[in-house]
């Protein structure tokens, strides 16, 4: 489920940034780090906080998306923090290369920032706790199921008279 979630996810950021936009005049490419961050931060603080905002929260979904689609539970929690940033990376830098492509879409460097700290952050927020409640539900479920243990196959109950 996790898997089908994850790839209708990204298939909707790709809807989304990958269009076209028609505008007279776009910008240069970013390529220097904090540009584009310190600019935003020079505008009033609403504009300011959605322009942040929407670069954090693109791609912060694959911050729980991702590991969901591996569904382990027993499994490191910096190997699973690290293999979900770095897919996240790299899902960023995917998009931000195929917009140049695209007319009126740039190239930006603090857009690949922006994105990946928003997985990590949600991946932080979610996972851990996530991870320890199900944890928790199976072992749960896994003592119940041990407490209520069927007869050995073959063993004939008291309560059945002769035959």
């Amino acid at each position: 489920m996790g898997l089908v979630l994850a790839a209708a996810y990204l298939a909707l950021v790709g809807w989304l940034m990958l269009r076209p936009q028609y505008v007279t005049w776009v910008a240069a490419p970013n390529l220097r780090p904090l540009a584009t961050i310190r600019a935003d931060l020079s505008h009033p603080p609403l504009n300011a906080a959605r322009e942040l905002g929407a670069g954090l929260g693109l791609l912060a979904p694959l911050g729980v998306l991702l590991p969901m689609a591996g569904g382990r539970l027993r499994v490191s929690g910096l190997g699973s923090f690290a293999r979900t940033v770095f897919t996240g990376l790299m899902v960023s830098l995917a998009v931000e290369f195929l917009q140049t492509g695209v007319p009126g879409q740039i190239f930006d460097v603090d857009a690949l920032l922006l994105n990946t700290i928003g997985v990590a952050a949600v991946h932080l927020a979610v996972v851990p706790a996530a991870r320890r409640r199900l944890r928790r539900r199976a072992l749960a479920a896994a003592e119940e199921e041990a407490d209520v243990a069927p007869e050995p196959h073959g063993v004939v109950s008291s309560i059945a008279g002769p035959a």
